[in-house]
């Protein structure tokens, strides 16, 4: 959930470009990655290229670092209990960046034998079909069409986000102080920051490769090993820290700690790129290391520093979800999840609407990039979905009757009433953990949940035994926002906000309750399932 958000965006109709399907093959699947993609050719050259160079242990393997009394739990399928949680904390481990998750996602969809588009090439669609593309890596949509789907007829789209605040190497990282090789680092998004000190820190995100042949390649990468540390200073030398706060200056004091400067020298000589006055040599080797490139041929990089420390269960009975980037992976696994299990042959025989999920990038600060919720990437899927079933027969307003037959539903993790501080939570309106989705309610429409909205959504648990929780913000605080009221006003969907409560939102290390996870993934497959046979039991404009 972002800190703040603007409502005002720009939503334009652009002249639809054409789409060429690529479906799947099982050879080029895989469960790990470093995944490999060709930045300008088109995706049917080179679908997935698998580079495994630092993949040797399993998924799964730093079990041990956490304290687990449950193992079952926290396997890679939570298939034997029923649940999705154990799955939810291998996507978890995977994605420690937004490029990661979205890389995971892909492999997943295609798994379950989705049919990857591009977006610049004409699209072949039928009823019946499963689809998804994504955009810059880091965003993604991917939908289900009904076999008995008409155009006119409406969307159903669960939507989340990819990004959750931490910090980005700056374009020119390399500093040294003190006899320190350190690194420049900028803040994205509204983080706890000083839940970054004194934490196992590392990089990982997005690299663009020079290939033998000239082209260019991104590749994700990640170092998995603690690399960065950001030390706290000691009380020594700060005897009132604990009683003014700890108020770190986010220019000068948060910037983490590399190696010492005398270790740099060994990795000087290999090095012969330019990037070397932007990045420290030792970084750059590391990461050709990871890579299985040569330093000269890292042409740029897109890092975010990660926490090293596996998301794993916790409390006494096991009952917590303790990780980084809760806010929003859960929301987006879950929404992604609901979709695979509800779109086989058997679900979409009798399925009138297109059952869809969007995951976005950069919601933490605003929404406002092409891969963000402000850019009409979800408006004109919907509008080519419609174009290109519709043929040569298309009535007047097909699109906008379609739209106004939609319904979205915001997925974003919401604040549980915390035991230390109550008094933050509306007393009437404090939800808790475990006890089931939080549907978000605003006046000043920093929500997009209306009386309607919050009524099919509630009649949709109903019907599936499944329990809601509501919340709003007290009167004299201020209140984050979603993409739910960007896409709510951009599109004209119906919209209601919701989310599985957590505490620590935007700590470093976030908690939620492991029951919660599979309410909501139980909620957002109920309402694929649903929602068509309650909508048409309302009569409202």
């Amino acid at each position: 959930m972002a800190v703040v958000g603007g409502i005002a965006h720009r939503l334009h109709i652009f002249q639809q470009h054409s789409s060429s399907i690529i479906k799947p093959s099982s050879s080029v699947i895989s469960s790990k990655f470093t995944h490999s993609f060709p930045l300008f050719h088109n995706p049917n050259n080179n679908l997935l290229q698998i580079n495994n160079n630092n993949n040797n242990t399993s998924r799964r393997n730093t079990s041990s670092l956490c304290s687990i009394s449950t193992p079952p739990e926290t396997t890679t399928s939570g298939a034997a209990s029923g649940s999705i949680v154990g799955d939810l904390i291998d996507y978890l481990n995977e994605s420690w960046t937004h490029f990661h998750a979205t890389a995971e996602a892909k492999r997943q969809l295609l798994d379950a034998g989705f049919h990857l588009l591009s977006e610049n090439d004409e699209w072949n669609l039928k009823p019946g079909g499963r689809y998804f593309f994504t955009r810059n890596m880091s965003c993604l949509v991917a939908f289900a069409i009904g076999e008995k789907y008409t155009v006119g007829n409406g969307f159903h789209v669960i939507a989340a986000h990819t990004d959750s605040p931490c910090l980005k190497l700056k374009p020119k990282s390399a500093s040294s102080k003190s006899n320190y090789l350190m690194v420049n680092v900028q803040t994205y998004g509204g983080g706890l920051w000083h839940t970054w000190f004194d934490r196992d820190l590392s990089v990982a995100g997005r690299v663009i490769v020079r290939s033998g042949d000239g082209s260019f390649l991104h590749k994700l990468v990640k170092v998995k090993r603690p690399l960065l540390r950001v030390p706290t200073l000691a009380i020594h030398l700060d005897r009132n820290v604990n009683k003014d706060g700890f108020k770190p200056n986010l220019e000068t004091h948060l910037n983490p700690l590399l190696a010492t400067k005398h270790d740099e020298s060994s990795s000087e000589s290999k090095d012969k790129s330019s990037s070397k006055d932007y990045h420290h040599p030792l970084l750059m080797q590391i990461l050709s290391d990871e890579l299985g490139c040569e330093v000269d041929d890292i042409a740029s990089i897109e890092l975010n520093i990660c926490d090293t420390q596996p998301s794993c269960l916790g409390g006494a009975n096991d009952e917590f979800i303790f990780s980084g980037r809760l806010d929003n992976l859960a929301s987006s696994f879950c929404a992604l999840r609901a979709l695979v299990d509800s779109s086989g042959s058997k679900d979409l025989s009798d399925e009138h609407a297109i059952r869809m999920v969007a995951l976005f990038d950069n919601e933490e600060v605003g929404s406002d990039s092409i891969q963000g919720a402000g850019a009409p990437t979800m408006f004109q899927a919907m509008r080519r979905i419609i174009d290109c079933l519709a043929n040569s027969y298309v009535r007047e307003g097909m699109f906008e009757r379609a739209i106004r037959q939609s319904f979205l539903v915001s997925a974003d993790m919401a604040h549980g009433v915390h035991p230390n501080f109550m008094d933050k939570h509306e007393e009437h309106h404090r939800p808790e953990l475990h006890k089931g989705l939080v549907i978000k309610h605003n006046a000043n429409q920093r929500y997009a949940t209306s009386g309607i909205t919050a009524f099919l959504f509630k009649e949709v648990a109903k019907i599936h035994n499944l329990p809601t929780q509501d919340f709003v913000v007290r009167n004299d605080m201020g209140c984050g926002s979603t993409i739910g009221p960007i896409l709510a006003s951009g599109i004209g969907i119906r919209t209601v906000d919701c989310g599985i409560p957590q505490l620590s939102m935007h700590s470093v290390r976030e908690v939620c309750g492991k029951e919660d996870v599979d309410l909501a993934y139980k909620h957002f497959k109920a309402f694929y399932q649903t929602f068509s046979s309650v909508d048409k039991k309302l009569n409202v404009d």
